[in-house]
């Protein structure tokens, strides 16, 4: 299965999903993620996380976190909101709280960073990533995921 494709992706683990990004080329990712298949992409990745939240890594950790994905078909941004709190992990698109920090991204760089194939640091310091609020907690956030690797 070396083909992304989007129909089949709520069959696809997350290892399959890493290699699937790993493998596709990022015009190809940039091309679906602008597309109608965008926003069951999106929903999928989210409401997987609580499953790859790692507890026993969190700690006493208490955050916000906004996740923006730019490039939406409309011209706009699609914002999840992620809650960490009494170590539990719940996802929301309608964000309503303050977030610790927030995240800032374009479509294929968030597939590449949540599959484990991205380095958010470089993404960071070259701009493709931008991180506004607690920087501490950007750089743990790996930690708190079980992110697989392709």
């Amino acid at each position: 299965m070396s083909d992304f494709d989007p129909a089949n992706f709520a069959n696809v683990g997350p290892k399959e999903f890493a290699q699937l990004v790993k493998s596709t080329p990022d015009d190809k990712l940039a091309e679906i993620m602008s597309g109608d298949l965008r926003g069951k992409i999106l929903s999928e990745v989210f409401n997987r996380m609580p499953s790859l939240f790692r507890a026993d890594r969190a700690g006493s950790t208490n955050a916000v976190i906004h996740w923006n994905i730019t490039g939406r078909p409309d011209g706009g941004t699609d914002t999840y909101e992620i809650v960490i709190e009494n170590g539990t992990c719940t996802v929301s698109e309608t964000p309503t709280r303050d977030p610790k920090l927030s995240l800032t991204m374009g479509p294929v760089e968030f597939l590449k960073i949540v599959s484990g194939g991205g380095n958010p640091v470089m993404m960071f310091m070259t701009g493709k990533l931008k991180a506004k609020g607690d920087l501490g907690l950007a750089a743990n956030i790996a930690n708190l995921f079980d992110i697989p690797k392709a």
